[in-house]
């Protein structure tokens, strides 16, 4: 199992300065991957900072750490756009990119206040062609593709990242609805969020078990695949030691 720091873009974790500082400590001290959320607005007005902007210094002053945002919203993103970056993510980093994805939340205050689609189904339809043309563009390869949302005139976008086949794709979802889970079992990690919870809370080793079991159904192939779950330390290193093990004895990778 990997350990890594994921923290809020806003509030107390606001300022840019902060979390280069922070993932900087996060390398020092051993762990392994340092993640972002990615919200365009503060709970209660409070400060944001862009995530992407301070991935990019992560990239350049880190060696080891893999990072990324957990998660992005690609409803609220042009792939062009985000497939030059995340490629240029991958090449500043020497290949340690995570690219975490799902709806995203807040559907007025984050979508609809700013144009964007507030739709979850819609949202849900975006993000599954907006894999596709990214996956698409990231092979460096001509590429064209026709959906029912996007489209792309034949192109060829280069250079491919550094990883191949492609930057790791993490899907989030809430757990137990079944089709964010299916559409995690097509890339190349799974991170279940309980429904109705939140970060302050973990799911059970049970719960998690549960949707890996449901994933793995899913999944074709035997290509390497993550299992991520947004876990929280005490106090206790005993205990935190035994609580690791256990989500590792039912599939977790990543916690």
């Amino acid at each position: 199992m990997k350990f890594g720091i994921d923290v809020p873009n806003h509030g107390p974790f606001g300022d840019p300065s902060l979390l280069l500082d922070l993932a900087l400590e996060t390398e020092a001290a051993g762990w392994d991957g340092f993640f972002l959320w990615d919200h365009l607005v503060g709970s209660d007005d409070s400060p944001a900072t862009d995530p992407w902007v301070v991935l990019s210094a992560v990239a350049a002053h880190t060696r080891r750490i893999r990072f990324g945002p957990m998660v992005t919203p690609l409803a609220r993103r042009r792939m062009s756009k985000l497939a030059r970056e995340t490629a240029a993510l991958d090449h500043l980093s020497g290949g340690r990119l995570i690219l975490g994805v799902g709806l995203g939340e807040h559907d007025e205050v984050e979508f609809a206040a700013f144009g964007d689609e507030a739709d979850r189904k819609k949202r849900g339809e975006l993000l599954d062609e907006s894999l596709q043309v990214l996956a698409g563009l990231w092979t460096g390869e001509p590429f064209a593709y026709q959906g029912e949302h996007l489209r792309v005139w034949r192109t060829t976008f280069r250079p491919a990242p550094v990883q191949q086949p492609r930057i790791p794709i993490w899907v989030a979802g809430l757990w137990p609805n079944k089709r964010p889970m299916r559409r995690a079992a097509t890339w190349d990690g799974a991170f279940p969020i309980e429904r109705g919870g939140d970060m302050s809370a973990m799911l059970s080793s049970e719960v998690m078990a549960a949707a890996i079991a449901f994933v793995e159904q899913s999944r074709s192939g035997d290509a390497p695949y993550d299992y991520v779950h947004a876990g929280i330390i005490s106090a206790d290193r005993n205990l935190d030691i035994e609580t690791a093990d256990r989500y590792a004895k039912v599939g977790v990778t990543w916690w």
